[in-house]
């Protein structure tokens, strides 16, 4: 009795599931007409850009110069032996989170 139970019981909740799934739902397999698709997006020539330091709009000539000058990293202004003490506390840190039973 308990079996029949169970399979009557199985078999009607999986119709239910079966029937509520999708109920309702469109299925769209296309992207909008509006929108615009990538091929022809990759070919355009952006002309116009935003600066990433303050979001005002800047030209594309503008912006690559901008790029270029961010790309390069400026000469280090600390001192070696801070730079090292700096590496030093940063390794520990690391070696803390690997081994935290260590008393360094």
């Amino acid at each position: 009795m308990k079996r029949i139970l169970l399979i009557v019981l199985s078999v009607t909740t999986s119709i239910l599931v079966g029937l509520t799934g999708h109920h309702g739902q469109a299925v769209i397999a296309l992207p909008p007409p509006e929108d615009i698709p990538e091929e022809i997006l990759r070919t355009q020539i952006i002309l116009e850009a935003r600066s990433p330091i303050n979001g005002n709009q800047i030209t594309a000539a503008e912006y690559s110069h901008l790029q270029a000058k961010l790309q390069t990293s400026p000469p280090s202004k600390l001192n070696t032996n801070l730079r090292e003490q700096i590496f030093l506390l940063q390794l520990r840190k690391g070696l803390l989170q690997l081994f935290p039973f260590l008393n360094i």
